[in-house]
């Protein structure tokens, strides 16, 4: 149920990733962390302190610090990589392509301040094609998590999954909700189970997408809410289950709506289920300056532009 949805307090995803990495660091001597000159924004000083000779400052050389992690993946470490998103996809892609997927190396590519709550560093850092660029990519995991404790989890979890992974998280502090909630790789998680429409999110937008449904059970309506922390592979059970039982949905995303998750969802339902779906998410533009509340509201991401696409869905339905 939405009342039960706890917040448990408030921290940044990033930091999330921080402590999952020092916990790894710990725990498993092949984990080794890399960086571009963002060792504190991506929260590794921990890590760092206690594990010295398992890191690695590769300086603003994103691209050898691709090469790099393919390399140690031979001796059976475990590098994740870290750096902005933009510069952990955008930049690299062609190393990524050739150096990881293409060989299946198990490099954990580790993406912070991501979508428009990056906020005031602008459109040049506000990636919200990564999503897109990196499913494309035979063999490429991708995990967004929804805030600090699911991000501590994902940390930890793909540590252990063989094979190279996208995990995407940011700058902002966010809801902390999940505390004490199982995660799976791989695996929708769902938060509120309904009747009348669906409504899959991801990353910072969980939290939004919870918002925008209280107000909708408010009007009376049964809200399933999901969490797609693993965009790929997508838990098309999952989906699937849920459109059967709802006939219609929304779909919430920190990422232009061409190529995200509002994209997988609809391939899976165009396949095998055909239901009417709206989409929320960035609409083929870039980002510009602003607090991330200003730029979530001027793009269309909050409670608001959900609970309108909603109603949209829910009237498609009907007709």
């Amino acid at each position: 149920m939405l009342k039960d949805i706890q917040v448990t307090g408030k921290k940044d995803t990033r930091s999330g990733f921080g402590d999952g990495i020092a916990e790894l660091g710990r725990n498993n001597p092949n984990v080794v962390a890399l960086t571009a000159d963002l060792a504190g924004s991506l929260k590794l000083n921990q890590f760092i302190k206690e594990n010295p000779d398992r890191f690695i400052q590769c300086g603003i050389a994103e691209a050898n610090m691709i090469g790099i992690a393919a390399g140690l993946t031979i001796g059976g470490k475990i590098p994740f990589t870290t750096t902005f998103a933009n510069f952990s996809t955008g930049r690299v892609y062609d190393q990524i392509r050739q150096s990881v997927a293409y060989s299946g190396k198990n490099v954990k590519i580790c993406a912070s301040h991501a979508g428009l709550t990056l906020g005031e560093d602008g459109a040049t850092h506000q990636i919200l094609e990564d999503i897109g660029m990196m499913k494309m990519l035979p063999g490429m995991m991708v995990v967004v998590p929804c805030d600090y404790a699911q991000t501590k989890a994902a940390t930890l979890a793909v540590a252990d999954h063989e094979g190279p992974v996208y995990l995407r998280f940011g700058r902002p502090v966010w809801p902390i909700f999940t505390e004490g909630l199982p995660f799976e790789l791989g695996k929708a998680q769902i938060l509120n189970e309904g009747s009348d429409i669906t409504l899959f999110a991801c990353g910072h937008m969980v939290w939004i997408a919870i918002e925008a449904a209280k107000q909708l059970e408010e009007k009376g309506l049964s809200v399933e809410v999901i969490n797609i922390h693993t965009i790929k592979p997508l838990d098309e059970a999952a989906v699937l289950a849920s459109l059967k039982k709802t006939g219609c949905a929304v779909t919430v995303e920190e990422h232009n709506i061409l190529g995200g998750l509002g994209d997988s969802i609809a391939q899976v339902a165009a396949r095998h289920l055909p239901t009417p779906i709206e989409y929320v998410g960035t609409n083929d533009t870039f980002g510009e300056s602003g607090t991330p509340t200003q730029l979530l509201e001027k793009y269309g991401l909050n409670a608001d532009h959900i609970i309108k696409a909603a109603e949209k869905a829910l009237e498609r339905k009907k007709s």
